[in-house]
């Protein structure tokens, strides 16, 4: 069972499971449920192709250009369960003698708890964790508590520990809805909550419609739900990575991409330098006026300002050699200059205030801590990254939040719904105001980062220098 129907789950862990089918004969499936009920037409293009679908994998091995393909035959559908009749389907499947896994890829805001945000009753549930919550209760009555009955469960989320935290939010709703001992006790031991770092950069389809109609000529079929990874890593390995804590004595597909156990320092690595390079500049970048990574790698500005973010003030943070580190942050820059990938800077927006909060966030408390001043870059990203969420707010729709970029276009952020309501609540704030509102939200950030000395100021003269000069000179005044 796997909650996320998105590029990566679908590039990433049920590529994992195609290939264990074809080599291993594990001869298993993947059920996809929808987490969110806000993009039915993706189910819609699944199911209508009965699950099969295209992944092109393109970049670099060794030097030598790899352009393939493979078609995914893992996935029997799709499920999303705000239709009516469908989180039936879901709870069946949670009664399945053949269930032996749940992953899920619901985004660093995905794993999360608030009380009283979900019903057992409701159909479904808001949260992810309450869903699965009830579908492990669901299981739990099916098999009468059995321990052999028990998951593997794998997180995929960019949070810290993503499979205790998740098992803790899961904690967190048995006790709200009161249910009974045995349950949690069979929740707790049965079932093995894992803890993953995994890397594969999955850009999503191929744009441009000139190239998509050549494959799709070629093919001699046309693919709604088509895909595309890069055959690549910041490691120089071909192979995509999933690594995890926790002794999974699952019976997972073999595959010599997964490994055991993870190693927190290599987690910091991974997070802090790539996702955390990500975070750091798109949303500034994308100001500045570009679309996709790799247009952003070919300009000296942006590429300097990434650069510099990971060189003088991520890698000093991480206990690693700083060997390993400083060659970790150069093939990075090689990952995202990708010649296949057009890796559009609005994908990774999503969900940037956890984001930041995740990726970047350690690595600049970390800097002041050490340091004992401001990081210029880290700090230059946060007001960006502010710049990007209250650039010319035009209005809140159900999903998003629709601003003014300064090209003239308009686009749409996508969040949690509060962050997005705390955005349209501000739009008529001075900058000062502004920046005083974000940087005492201690939803946003656990903390009251107006008690940093001298950040309130600097945020506030970065974001006026975004707003008046420009992204990409306020990255230049950086460097």
């Amino acid at each position: 069972m796997q909650f996320g129907e998105g590029n990566f789950l679908r590039a990433f862990v049920d590529y994992f499971y195609d290939i264990a089918n074809e080599k291993a004969g594990y001869n298993g499936k993947v059920k996809l449920v929808q987490p969110i009920g806000n993009f039915p037409q993706m189910a819609d293009w699944i199911n209508e192709q009965e699950g099969l679908y295209t992944l092109y994998l393109r970049g670099s091995e060794k030097g030598q250009k790899v352009d393939a393909k493979r078609v995914i035959s893992c996935v029997p559908d799709c499920v999303c369960p705000y239709i009516e009749g469908k989180w039936d389907e879901v709870l069946a499947l949670a009664r399945s003698e053949d269930l032996e896994t749940v992953v899920s890829n619901t985004t660093e805001a995905g794993i999360a708890y608030t009380q009283g945000d979900s019903q057992f009753d409701q159909v479904p549930p808001n949260s992810f964790p309450a869903k699965l919550t009830r579908v492990l209760y669901e299981r739990y009555n099916a098999f009468n508590g059995a321990a052999d009955k028990g998951l593997v469960i794998l997180s995929c989320e960019l949070i810290d520990n993503n499979g205790k935290e998740l098992q803790k939010c899961c904690n967190n709703y048995a006790k709200d809805w009161n249910l009974d001992a045995g349950f949690i006790d069979w929740m707790n031991n049965a079932n093995t909550f894992c803890s993953t770092l995994v890397d594969r950069i999955v850009p999503g389809r191929i744009r441009d419609p000139k190239e998509m109609a050549a494959l799709e000529e070629a093919n001699g079929y046309t693919d709604k739900a088509s895909w595309m990874s890069a055959k690549s890593s910041a490691s120089g390995s071909s192979k995509a990575l999933m690594v995890w804590r926790t002794s999974c004595r699952s019976r997972r597909p073999a595959s010599t991409s997964w490994s055991s156990p993870m190693s927190p320092p290599y987690k910091k690595r991974k997070v802090r330098i790539l996702n955390g390079a990500h975070t750091g500049f798109v949303l500034g970048a994308y100001l500045a006026g570009f679309d996709i990574v790799r247009d952003c790698m070919h300009n000296d500005t942006i590429r300097g300002f990434m650069n510099k973010m990971l060189h003088e003030e991520v890698i000093p943070t991480l206990p690693l050699d700083k060997k390993d580190l400083e060659e970790f942050a150069s093939a990075v820059q090689d990952r995202f200059n990708n010649p296949f990938i057009n890796h559009e800077l609005m994908s990774i927006s999503l969900n940037s205030t956890s984001k930041w909060k995740a990726r970047n966030m350690p690595s600049f408390l970390t800097y002041i801590e050490e340091q004992k001043k401001l990081p210029k870059c880290l700090t230059m990203s946060l007001a960006a990254y502010i710049a990007f969420y209250s650039n010319d707010i035009q209005e809140r729709t159900a999903d998003g939040l629709i601003c003014k970029r300064p090209a003239g276009n308009t686009y749409k952020i996508q969040d949690d719904a509060w962050a997005l309501d705390f955005y349209y609540a501000h739009k008529d704030d001075t900058a000062a105001q502004l920046v005083n509102a974000v940087l005492t939200n201690t939803q946003m950030w656990d903390q009251d980062l107006t008690k940093i000395e001298g950040l309130e100021a600097a945020v506030l003269a970065d974001l006026e220098l975004i707003r008046t000069e420009g992204a990409e000179a306020a990255y230049k005044s950086c460097l």
